[in-house]
């Protein structure tokens, strides 16, 4: 796809669909980076505090930290002529949050996967980390938080019924609807 270094931020609960639908839209472009909230996580070895239902003092930092890099790396690939697919759970007044991390690079736009959580836990069984093992999150309720607390802001997408190319498809069909100002 032309018309120069864009960023998409791409978010939704766990199981949505970010990392393979993120990964189909970076091949779409060129050229194009995939930045993964996940692989970010992962790469504090020992002393990671994980996202819960109640977090702790040092779970909200460490995610907070790791926003920061996100938006940082990609300010930084898209400042060097890459289109950047940002994905990660931004929740709440995270997402808003996060925009403004980027700092007014433009263009820029946000997609929300927003399956129901019956789709999201179909999902999420395949996997081979399951999100929802019974460890605190539930679907449905993440779900419930996630629809009331983020602002209406990019496109939202139901994706239920969609294979991932169809709502990559569908994204690039819809760019122009999840453009930020």
């Amino acid at each position: 796809m032309s018309g120069g270094p864009r960023v998409l931020v791409v978010t939704g609960i766990p199981g949505s669909g970010k990392s393979t639908v993120g990964a189909l839209l970076a091949r779409r472009f060129e050229p194009a980076v995939l930045i993964e909230g996940d692989v970010l996580r992962r790469m504090v070895v020992t002393g990671r505090a994980e996202m819960t239902p109640d977090p702790s003092a040092e779970a909200l930092r460490q995610y907070g930290l790791r926003l920061r890099h996100l938006a940082a790396l990609t300010r930084s690939y898209h400042a060097e002529g890459f289109t950047v697919i940002a994905e990660d759970n931004l929740l709440g007044a995270r997402l808003e949050g996060f925009v403004r991390l980027l700092d007014g690079v433009r263009p820029c736009h946000v997609v929300v996967l927003a399956p129901p959580p019956e789709t999201v836990l179909g999902r999420d069984a395949g996997r081979a980390r399951q999100a929802y093992d019974g460890a605190g999150w539930g679907a449905a309720e993440l779900d419930a938080v996630f629809r009331r607390d983020t602002a209406r802001v990019g496109l939202w997408l139901d994706t239920a019924g969609q294979k991932a190319e169809e709502t990559a498809g569908e994204i690039l069909e819809r760019l122009a609807e999840s453009a930020l100002p």
